[in-house]
């Protein structure tokens, strides 16, 4: 059944998945009236003309999974009134195109890997700036002649930062689009980055990073958000993993290159790095990342206001569930990250580039994680994957406790560390895919309110490592309390908020 809107310049159609009911509609074609209310089919016409893999030539058409008559008093299904619903892109042999279910599946795989690659460096930005100067930190204690609490202070502001950044970006990104607040807050990270490279004293140093922080929040949200903008369901899953993989990276050689870097400049020479990335990131950005919210979808019935995305998100269970698993176990990660430079360097006696190494062969179960939880998320769902890794993390924990109180050396830390960065991968894209799948209207504000409870909760928790260990030095006794205590929290959660029985299985 045809319908055209003279304004939109587009054909819509309304279908069924097969063309048994074709003679039927033709013989009742005068009564029957599927057309869906302009306001919805410009919208669609809108989506498709706006959006970089639908181009305003491209006819698109709605799919239900059980055809039946339709009278002018029904309502269409919610997939047939939305832009995102299941479409159809019509050739010369519109019976037998592609069903593409999500606007992204009908980009080549050559664009799509271009945008893991671009989202993906944009991401890491993020994961660069914190973990860029890890190794600098006795550095930085000498320099500034002060105590290790202190400039763990300088990666906390750093945190709070992003998470308010994100508060910030996410909404923002749902009202005016991806593209505007993407490109306006890498230009203050740059502008940040060059602030700390001169910062003549701790104080300002702490501002610059908060702002470094804000800047760098917007990579990660926006790039989540046109993930979800272009794709869902287990496809989802997919491209989360890969993204993960590329920003995953990022905490591996991050270390590496800020020993690298040490070894031939001044700590502040890494801000100058750092600042010229975000720069190289603003230039990609402008020119390769298109607009994958058009106006049409920002206006919505529902998603108008940022009060009512907010209120959306946070009455689902299954959200604030794994928003306190995924900031449960960013924190563990952190408690982690911000005390192994002292750990390592100081009381194992590594210095810069042997820590680098250490803390890159020690990352590398970070990224083999993420890849695994892929698959079997999309074959188990990721909430069965979630009841394994935060099972794990609470006793991998305990282990590195263990072993540290049994006298067994760097090896007894290494191992079971080695175990706990690997249940961080299987569980971070989880809780990313079950936070933006079922909230793909608000994938901007979902993904900055998961980014900043990360970010805003390991950064308000990592410094307890360092008040805790204020008398006898870090250790790794200290360092994995703190891990303990965030993983039982997680794991608590997954069980009695998210109730994993409940959840229902991803879509294709």
């Amino acid at each position: 059944m045809r319908m055209n809107d003279s304004d939109a310049g587009e054909t819509v159609r309304i279908e069924g998945v097969s063309n048994r009911f074709e003679p039927l509609r033709r013989r009742h074609r005068a009564p029957i009236d599927a057309s869906p209310p302009l306001r919805d089919r410009a919208a669609l016409c809108a989506a498709a003309s706006a959006s970089p893999v639908c181009p305003s030539s491209t006819r698109l058409e709605t799919v239900r999974e059980n055809p039946a008559p339709r009278t002018a008093s029904t309502p269409l299904p919610a997939a047939a009134r939305t832009a995102t619903g299941a479409i159809r892109t019509l050739g010369s042999h519109p019976a037998t195109a592609p069903v593409v279910l999500h606007p992204g599946d009908a980009i080549s795989t050559a664009r799509r890997v271009v945008y893991i690659i671009l989202l993906g460096a944009l991401t890491a930005l993020g994961p660069f700036t914190i973990d860029l100067y890890l190794p600098a930190f006795p550095t930085l204690q000498a320099d500034f002649r002060t105590s290790a609490a202190a400039i763990q202070l300088t990666l906390t502001g750093t945190m709070v930062g992003f998470a308010l950044g994100q508060l910030i970006v996410g909404p923002l990104s749902d009202k005016v689009g991806r593209r505007v607040p993407l490109l306006a807050v890498t230009a203050l990270h740059v502008v940040a980055s060059a602030a700390a490279a001169l910062a003549p004293d701790l104080t300002l140093l702490a501002i610059a990073r908060v702002f470094m922080g804000v800047g760098a929040a917007a990579g990660g949200v926006v790039a989540m958000a046109i993930v979800r903008d272009l794709f869902g369901g287990r496809r989802l899953v997919v491209m989360l993993s890969r993204l993960a993989l590329v920003s995953g990276a990022a905490p591996v050689v991050a270390p590496l290159i800020g020993s690298a870097l040490l070894s031939v400049m001044p700590w502040r020479g890494i801000f100058v790095v750092l600042a010229l990335y975000g720069a190289v990131m603003l230039v990609a950005a402008i020119w390769l990342i298109p607009e994958t919210l058009p106006a049409a979808r920002r206006k919505e019935r529902g998603a108008t206001t940022v009060l009512q995305r907010y209120r959306g998100v946070f009455s689902d269970r299954v959200f604030v569930g794994v928003l306190i698993i995924g900031g449960m176990s960013f924190s563990g990660l952190f408690s982690y990250l911000s005390s192994s430079s002292f750990l390592f360097q100081e009381t194992y006696g590594f210095d810069a580039q042997q820590y680098g190494l250490l803390f890159a062969a020690n990352s590398l179960g970070l990224v083999v994680g993420v890849q695994v939880a892929a698959r079997l998320a999309a074959r188990f769902g990721p909430q069965w994957v979630l009841s394994v890794s935060t099972s794990v993390l609470v006793l991998a924990a305990i282990a590195i406790i263990a072993c540290d109180q049994l006298g067994w050396g760097l090896w007894g830390t290494m191992v079971p560390l080695f175990v706990f960065m690997t249940a961080c991968g299987f569980t971070f894209p989880c809780v990313q895919v079950l936070a933006l799948d079922r909230h793909g209207k608000a994938a901007g504000t979902a993904a900055s309110i998961l980014g900043a409870t990360n970010f805003g909760v390991a950064g308000l928790i990592s410094p307890i490592v360092g008040w805790v260990a204020r008398d006898a030095g870090i250790t790794a006794t200290t360092m994995a309390s703190v891990m303990v205590g965030c993983a039982l929290i997680g794991a608590v959660s997954l069980w009695a908020v998210v109730r994993p029985w409940t959840v229902e299985r991803l879509a294709p």
